[in-house]
């Protein structure tokens, strides 16, 4: 088992007891997100944690493959899916470079409060593009700590030593997380960010060839 997935592990509990910072954006996101929906589409989830978002999504599409890294956060997620008796769900605990989710199969790929916790970023938006159909959607939201909150770079060491903080938190700007996922062949459709230290929103689309 990864250091990462080791740490997850153990934050598991409180993690799924601590509350949304930004109730209001997260609303936003959400709506935003499900604009796109239909009663047919499949979607993929990276990082799903605890699936508070997978399971406010289920009830607006066909299905999503929830995955985490995180066997306990899992378990979480599970059974609060069995409680609200949704069952468009699935989980799996499956690192992201071992997913086997076959090219071009999927209409939307979300990757929330990931990408800036892995060393390669662009790994997982190549994953995605990978997945989606032409024309499917990658919807994002990142932390960008470049952008006004570089001063957690000093914190971070602290934080990690005492068991509070990933293996990894990786530093950029919201300008290099849009070139990153331009590059990876999308069209970015939503850019938002609800103020300017805040995690950047992004819906991008696979360019049809």
């Amino acid at each position: 088992m990864s250091a990462t997935a080791k740490f997850w592990n153990r934050m598991a509990k409180g993690y799924a007891k601590s509350s949304i910072a930004d109730q209001a954006s997260y609303e936003h996101k959400l709506e935003l997100t499900r604009s796109y929906f239909t009663p047919e589409t499949e979607v993929v989830e990276i990082a799903c944690g605890t699936g508070s978002t997978a399971l406010l999504h289920a009830p607006h599409v066909k299905h999503i493959l929830a995955t985490d890294i995180s066997e306990n956060m899992l378990a979480i997620a599970r059974e609060k899916a069995a409680t609200q008796n949704i069952t468009n769900v699935t989980f799996e605990c499956t690192p992201l470079e071992d997913l086997t989710v076959p090219d071009g199969s999927v209409d939307m790929v979300m990757a929330h409060s990931i990408l800036h916790l892995l060393p390669k970023p662009e790994a997982a938006i190549a994953q995605a593009h990978r997945m989606l159909k032409p024309g499917g959607l990658f919807v994002s939201s990142t932390v960008c700590l470049q952008d006004g909150l570089g001063f957690f770079k000093y914190i971070l060491p602290i934080a990690r030593a005492i068991g509070y903080a990933p293996p990894h938190v990786g530093f950029m700007k919201g300008t290099e997380l849009t070139a990153m996922i331009e590059q990876a062949g999308f069209s970015l459709e939503h850019n938002w960010r609800p103020a300017p230290k805040k995690a950047v929103f992004i819906i991008a689309r696979k360019k049809k060839p």
